[in-house]
């Protein structure tokens, strides 16, 4: 019983709006079938960034989450960071883009694409680390 306790499923949510602007992309790049990448790599300002591609197929060992008609596509590793984040689309006047909420995020940048996590947060900062260069 411990053990189940433990072992929670791992997702990430895909609004409509977000659900939708990749419908539209995969239409445009004639690729109707691709799902899309959402992983998570080092740099950034913050320590750590969001990245998303389309792709034909997962691969060995993705997470294959299906929401709205489309397929995610999530590593293991990417996983880990991402496990109950939220993926918008949202239009501006400035124009539209992708904004993922992360609850494993301990701080993020302030254009959205890269963050540090809670364990990450004080080694980033003593490392010199920190200030936004972003957009």
């Amino acid at each position: 019983m411990e053990l189940m306790e433990q072992t929670a499923v791992e997702t990430i949510h895909l609004t409509d709006a977000a659900a939708a602007m990749v419908k539209t992309l995969l239409e445009q790049k004639a690729v109707p079938d691709h799902g899309l990448r959402v992983f998570v790599s080092g740099g950034g300002c913050s320590g750590m960034q969001y990245g998303m591609a389309l792709e034909a197929e997962p691969r060995p060992y993705d997470h294959v989450i299906a929401q709205g008609g489309i397929k995610v596509f999530i590593d293991p590793t990417s996983m880990m960071y991402l496990n109950a984040a939220t993926i918008d689309y949202e239009e501006s006047l400035m124009g539209g883009g992708f904004k993922i909420e992360n609850p494993n995020a301990a701080s993020s940048c302030g254009c959205g694409s890269s963050f540090k996590t809670k364990d990450s947060a004080g080694a980033y900062e003593e490392s010199g680390g920190g200030g936004c260069g972003c957009g």
